[in-house]
């Protein structure tokens, strides 16, 4: 279970200073408790251990790492790097299949050869792959000044052997697929960001993380298993609740309170959309089915509508990308007669919005990152059902706002989501699968002694900022920054800015007290 209250030291510890940005506030919080020693539980990463001590040379080469030439894009340096893996890593190293991890290494013109510290970015997810840098700009920019980036698709990802609705079709039954995806959570992301700091960096030396939202968790699955490769790390709106069991219950429940608070938001904003979708709405409850066709094959039906809020609540320009989509959802009535009907338009920017057809592997596998040992049951549908009252959209439709819904996978996407119905069966299997391994090590979290900043977004409706509060003081020495000026979007939204600031943290530009 996740600790419900912070201890005392913890508290105590907590200083405030209060900012303010135009029209915004800020509040910062830095918390600083004390490193003690520690020693390594050999549970998920036991391999990682072993390979962290072979001596690899990063000019070395080897059979499983093909390094390419560098190329270029506008004041950016890049060289692309293939290393092949062990699909699993509690096997003998030759015992396992095998697949292929890609990462990119970014550097600013004129850096390629010189001795940089290394900075490895991990994605937000489960199962999207890494930015494609076009120029320098952002956070990228700033990183580059002082480090050497290196941006891993995480497996099953971009080029990382992708996990795409195509290629997942090539197992000949789900049981098979779901013990293939089963090796596709953060303990074997760490194992391969392990695999590839001992092969790249000189002296497999431990190198800096960068972790964004799901990347976060996966960073703090790094520091339960395999401390001794980190020398810091940075967490942008990604503290994970790290109680055992199946914490994606609580982590519904509270999540829905924001939800509801972000759809008043959005209300508030366009209060004409409030009328908008209700028409919306019943349009599609009354047509044949239940809902109109998709371009995919798929169908929208009053529920699908509402997913819309995955993304239109959560960041900082979801709420006006949302409005502009209900902006066009009527085609025009050009010929007199003509029936009134959803614009294609419309259609296919829902399609596109949701990204299921793209990475398919969010959907399936998004419950269990919060599984360590339980299944999730479909948590997410379970949990809703006590707030049903409030997001029923037929009956909101008959006089009041339809309620859109947040990060939340339900069954009944497997039957409507044309791109991921051939993995309805895949789908209930991992929900009902309870022998996940262990993601964290409260121990050894508690005795941490790696430098930790983390970028803490006050209103995130992805990771519960009251969750994070309770799974902070359990991370030894950690510094949180918490804000109100950003949403979970904020490493991408702020330039450099929050790459900055949690620089600052732990390089001492920002005062502790």
């Amino acid at each position: 279970m996740v600790a419900s209250h912070a201890p005392p030291s913890f508290i105590n510890s907590i200083r405030l200073s209060l900012t303010r940005s135009l029209s915004s506030s800020a509040v910062t919080l830095i918390a600083a408790t004390g490193f003690h020693r520690f020693r390594y539980r050999r549970i998920t990463v036991r391999k990682v251990n072993f390979m962290a001590g072979d001596n690899f040379n990063a000019k070395d080469s080897s059979p499983d790492h093909v390094q390419g030439k560098w190329y270029s894009v506008p004041e950016l340096r890049l060289r692309d790097h293939r290393f092949t893996v062990p699909l699993d890593y509690s096997l003998d190293h030759r015992a396992s299949p095998k697949i292929s991890v890609f990462a990119r290494e970014v550097v600013s013109v004129g850096k390629e050869d010189q001795p940089l510290p290394y900075l490895l970015y991990l994605q937000g997810g489960p199962g999207f792959e890494c930015p494609r840098p076009t120029e320098a700009s952002g956070w990228i920019q700033k990183a580059c000044e002082e480090f050497r980036l290196i941006l891993m698709d995480q497996r099953g990802t971009g080029l990382s052997t992708p996990l795409t609705a195509s290629s997942m079709s090539q197992f000949k039954s789900a049981e098979d697929l779901a013990d293939y995806l089963k090796h596709f959570r953060a303990d074997n992301i760490v194992n391969d960001a392990e695999f590839i700091r001992v092969r790249l960096v000189p002296d497999a030396s431990p190198w800096t993380v960068l972790g964004q939202s799901y990347g976060g968790f996966c960073a703090v699955t790094y520091l339960s298993f395999a401390p001794q490769g980190l020398k810091q790390v940075l967490l942008t709106g990604g503290i994970p609740p790290i109680g055992v069991g199946c914490t994606a219950d609580t982590v519904y429940r509270v999540c829905f309170e924001q939800i509801i608070l972000q759809n008043e938001k959005y209300y508030k904003r366009y209060p004409g959309d409030v009328e908008v979708v209700r028409e919306v709405v019943k349009y599609l409850a009354e047509s044949e089915g239940g809902g109109v066709l998709l371009p995919s094959g798929g169908i929208l039906t009053p529920r699908g509508l509402q997913a819309l809020g995955l993304s239109g609540l959560g960041t900082s320009s979801g709420f006006e990308r949302l409005h502009y989509m209900f902006e066009g959802v009527w085609d025009p009535v050009i010929v007199p007669g003509a029936p009134k009907q959803i614009s294609y338009n419309f259609l296919n920017a829902f399609e596109k919005w949701l990204s299921f057809d793209t990475n398919p592997l969010y959907a399936l596998m998004h419950e269990s990152i919060y599984c360590q040992g339980a299944s999730s049951k479909w948590s997410a549908h379970r949990i809703s059902s006590e707030y049903e009252e409030k997001f029923d959209a037929i009956k909101a439709a008959r006089g009041s706002p339809v309620l859109f819904t947040g990060e939340l996978i339900f069954p009944w996407m497997f039957d409507e989501i044309h791109a991921l119905r051939k993995f309805k069966d895949v789908a209930h299997i991992l929900a009902e699968k309870k022998d996940w391994g262990p993601l964290y090590d409260t121990a050894t979290l508690s005795n941490n002694k790696v430098p930790v900043a983390a970028a803490v977004y006050y209103d995130d409706m992805f990771v519960n900022f009251k969750l994070v509060m309770e799974t902070a003081p359990q991370i030894a020495g950690i510094r949180l920054w918490i804000t109100n000026e950003f949403m979970h979007s904020g490493l991408r939204d702020g330039g450099g800015q929050v790459f900055e600031h949690l620089m600052g943290l732990l390089n001492g530009k920002k005062p502790l007290f």
